[in-house]
């Protein structure tokens, strides 16, 4: 899913994770959660809020974590996000420099014919 796409209204969006439209407001005033806004003011969920709300339910119900742990982990995911992005930015990078090098090697390399009428007598003779 992941979709970023702003679509749920607060009410559609409790419903679908289960939980009371109060506490979606107050996971929004703690910071675990950032719904979009209409210029009504009108909070809009989207399909990754919905996995985020499921993951705060998740970590709260099955592991027990309060808020404060759950502010912690969903931190450390985030950072881990933005870190799996940076390194595949950079394989990318990698790729297309490593690639070009290899552009120039292929023009600058000239075939390699070695002579065919030495023989191990014509070495040795001239030493």
């Amino acid at each position: 899913m992941n979709d970023e796409r702003p679509r749920y209204m607060i009410s559609v969006a409790a419903d679908l994770v289960g939980m009371h439209p109060q506490t979606l407001r107050i996971y929004e005033n703690k910071g675990l959660i950032r719904p979009r806004r209409t210029n009504g003011g009108t909070r809009l969920y989207s399909d990754a809020d919905i996995e985020r709300l499921q993951l705060i339910q998740r970590l709260t119900s099955d592991l027990g974590l309060n808020l404060a742990g759950v502010e912690h982990v969903l931190r450390l995911q985030d950072e881990l996000v933005r870190m799996r992005r940076r390194l595949d930015r950079m394989e990318r990078e990698m790729r297309r420099a490593i690639s070009e090098v290899h552009r120039q090697y292929r023009r600058d390399l000239v075939p390699y014919k070695p002579p065919t009428d030495l023989t191990r007598t014509s070495w040795t003779s001239t030493s």
